[in-house]
């Protein structure tokens, strides 16, 4: 589904973000399972249009959440394609101010950069006119590729969580990474 770059909140020299629309399933369903093997056993996005339906509509309607799509702007696949997304969940404000963040590559836009250039606009993003203060990335040890994404875009790794999240079957450790408005002003 093409979009321009009127549509996108934030756009860099080869992606743009823009939020999640419930039209947007039968792309995004299809590259979940064109990104299984690349996914397992880190994440599992939404791959039927029921479970995206359900998945999205969360992104957009409750206000602790925020989901972003990284469309390619000139890719093989048409302008606008959906290169992977990123998500800011657990949204708190007041005085903590802070969202952790949720990513994913899609398989044919992996390896290429173009997470690392959505991640950047997310963060601008969150930082500007969200007005967050810190975005947290929880991340499984044996991930690195997720690893050095959050180390490439800034994040420093605070700590570690024994049995944290509870995916693929089991509660999994998790490194906990995190960037603050100060960090990226410096």
């Amino acid at each position: 589904m093409p979009h321009t770059a009127s549509r996108y909140l934030a756009e860099g020299p080869r992606v743009g973000i823009r939020p999640f629309t419930l039209e947007d399933g039968p792309e995004f369903t299809a590259c979940a399972r064109e990104s299984k093997d690349l996914h397992h056993p880190w994440l599992f996005p939404p791959d039927s249009n029921a479970a995206y339906t359900a998945y999205a509509g969360r992104l957009i309607e409750d206000p602790a959440r925020a989901g972003f799509l990284a469309c390619e702007k000139d890719g093989a696949r048409g302008d606008g394609a959906l290169a992977g997304f990123v998500n800011i969940n657990n949204i708190v404000e007041g005085g903590f101010q802070c969202g952790v963040l949720g990513y994913g590559a899609f398989a044919h836009a992996a390896g290429r950069g173009l997470m690392k250039e959505a991640l950047g606009l997310v963060v601008g993003h969150a930082f500007g006119p969200m007005r967050l203060h810190r975005l947290e990335i929880n991340v499984q040890p044996g991930n690195a590729a997720s690893i050095a994404l959050a180390r490439s875009c800034g994040f420093r790794r605070e700590g570690f969580s024994p049995n944290m999240i509870y995916i693929d079957g089991a509660w999994r450790d998790h490194e906990r990474w995190a960037l603050t408005v100060e960090m990226v002003r410096r």
